[in-house]
């Protein structure tokens, strides 16, 4: 009797070529569905809830896929995918799910998370997963050119070229910064991202509160449509998708 299992992923990736199978290089989905043919001896294809790009790292990527293995609980899913996986991708916990649930389709909201390192922060490993930054920002400011970009709107301005969605409009629930520990935190949470539009976004943030610019230059480059206008895409490796939401009546 199949079954329908679904798990959440944390994974480091900054020595892949992103979530997607890749012709050259190495991908988490690749790496996961070979330790999927490991257990069933046979090939598995997984759904995602999002295909995180070259050196982006996740601590709540959700996955699914349909097993024929009718003797192993849905719990030890978990156990089994982590002793046929590297170390840098781990399996935090697997469940049982209707046979229609899909992870892309079905998932409501999602949620990433950059960190920036404060300028004087000592520990030289944190730069792995995080982009130091030179001077400690105004984050009031932040929070408000931030505040900018929530709602319903065409981010054309913030999509980099080769984008293959069809239409640019997304719902942004949330986005602000925070302070954690050594790490200015900036959290965005919408119904869905384009390509490298979260890096856009913060890197043209960061560039207007240099300038000291008004939450109204912002707006301009939103409705601008142009790519030009963004600031810089900051680098993958400060970035997680940090968790993703299917409404109050399922959660992974």
């Amino acid at each position: 009797m199949p079954r329908n299992i679904a798990a959440v992923i944390a994974y480091d990736g900054t020595d892949f070529s992103g979530f997607q199978t890749q012709k050259n290089g190495r991908s988490i989905q690749a790496e996961i569905e070979s330790a999927l043919a490991t257990i069933h001896k046979h090939s598995v294809k997984i759904s995602a809830a999002g295909r995180t790009d070259a050196g982006v790292h996740a601590v709540g990527q959700v996955i699914n896929f349909v097993s024929d293995i009718s003797s192993l609980p849905s719990e030890r899913f978990a156990r089994a995918l982590n002793a046929a996986l590297p170390e840098e991708i781990r399996v935090v916990r697997s469940i049982e799910v209707p046979m229609s649930f899909h992870a892309r389709r079905d998932a409501r909201e999602r949620e990433y998370r950059y960190y920036l390192l404060l300028p004087h922060a000592g520990v030289p490993f944190y730069l792995r997963y995080s982009l130091r930054l030179t001077t400690i920002p105004d984050i009031a400011l932040l929070n408000r050119l931030a505040s900018a970009v929530t709602g319903v709107h065409d981010f054309e301005t913030f999509t980099a070229k080769g984008d293959p969605s069809l239409s640019r409009v997304r719902a942004i629930f949330s986005a602000s910064f925070f302070m954690q520990g050594p790490f200015l935190v900036f959290t965005i949470r919408g119904n869905a991202f384009l390509w490298k539009m979260v890096r856009s976004v913060l890197g043209t943030i960061l560039e207007l509160e240099r300038e000291k610019a008004s939450v109204s230059a912002l707006e301009k480059l939103l409705a601008s449509r142009k790519r030009e206008n963004a600031g810089t895409t900051l680098p993958p490796k400060g970035l997680f998708l940090h968790e993703v939401s299917y409404g109050t009546e399922f959660r992974i």
